[in-house]
C-alpha cells in the first residue's frame, strides 16, 4: 500500500493489539526479574494464558486483514517478498535473542516465524474468498482431532500437531492459529467489497497515535523487549529496585 492507501482504523486496531502485548511482555519481565508481586505463573495462570491468546489471535487476524488490503491495493509478489523478508529476519533474530536468555527453551518457531510461514500459505490462499471461511475452521479444528509424536520435535512442532505443548518462550504453529489469519483475510475481502469504510475511515485524534503505531508495528515489537529489558536491569544496577 502506499501512503495515499493507508488504512488508519486497521493500522489503529493492530496498534491496540500491539499496546496489549507491550503491557503483557512488561508484565512478564517484571515477573521474571522478581518484581511482580505476587508472582505469577504466566505459562498455566488463566490469567495470564487467555491474554496471551486473545493478543496473538488479534495480531494475527489484522495480518489478515492486512493481506486483503495489500492485495486490493495490488501489492506484486516483488513487494510482498521483501516484506516478508523483513519479518523472516527478524524471526532469525528473536530466536537468537531467545537463545541468549532462555537457553533450555528459546524460541524456535514464535509468532514472526508463524506470521512468515502463514503470510505465504494466505496470500496462496486468497482466491478462494468465501471458502477461506470454512478452511479456517478446518484449520482451527484439526489440531484438536489429529495429533502425532511426530510432530513433538523443534524441527516439526512448527505443523501444530503435537501430542504435548514444547517448552518454549513462544509457540505458535500453523496450526490452528492459519485458521485466525485465514478468517482475517475473509472479513479484510468482504469488508473491502462491501463497506470499505470500516478499514479505510479515518480515526480520531485521539487515536491517531494508535494508527501511527500501527504502521511501525514490526519495528515496535523487535525493539520494546530490548528496551524494558535493559530498563530493567539498568534500574536494578543503579539500586532502584
Amino acid at each position: 500500500m502506499t501512503a495515499g492507501q493507508r488504512f488508519d482504523r486497521l493500522d489503529a486496531l493492530r496498534g491496540a493489539a500491539i499496546v496489549w502485548m507491550a503491557a503483557f511482555h512488561l508484565a512478564f519481565d517484571l515477573n521474571h526479574f522478581g518484581l511482580l508481586e505476587p508472582r505469577q505463573d504466566f505459562y498455566r495462570d488463566p490469567l495470564w494464558t487467555l491474554q496471551r491468546a486473545c493478543i496473538v489471535s488479534l495480531f494475527l487476524f489484522c495480518a489478515g486483514l492486512g493481506q486483503a488490503a495489500a492485495l486490493q491495493a495490488g501489492q506484486g509478489w516483488p513487494r510482498f517478498w521483501r516484506r516478508w523478508a523483513q519479518v523472516a529476519g527478524c524471526a532469525v533474530l528473536v530466536s537468537l535473542g531467545s537463545a541468549a536468555m532462555f537457553p533450555n527453551s528459546w524460541i524456535s518457531f514464535g509468532v514472526l516465524h508463524g506470521i512468515a510461514v502463514m503470510l505465504i500459505l494466505v496470500r496462496l490462499a486468497a482466491p478462494l474468498r468465501f471458502w477461506l471461511w470454512p478452511l479456517g475452521a478446518f484449520a482451527i479444528l484439526l489440531p484438536q482431532l489429529v495429533e502425532h509424536a511426530f510432530f513433538d520435535t523443534r524441527w516439526t512442532n512448527w505443523v501444530g500437531l503435537t501430542t504435548r505443548k514444547p517448552i518454549t518462550e513462544d509457540w505458535v504453529p500453523v496450526l490452528p492459529w492459519l485458521g485466525v489469519m485465514l478468517w482475517g483475510l475473509a472479513a479484510g475481502q468482504w469488508l473491502l467489497a462491501r463497506a470499505p469504510g470500516v478499514l479505510r475511515g479515518g480515526v480520531p485524534p485521539a487515536l491517531s497515535p494508535l494508527a501511527g503505531l500501527g504502521r511501525w508495528s514490526l519495528s515496535f515489537y523487535m525493539l520494546h523487549q530490548p528496551v524494558f529489558i535493559a530498563a530493567l536491569l539498568g534500574g536494578r544496577a543503579l539500586g532502584w529496585w
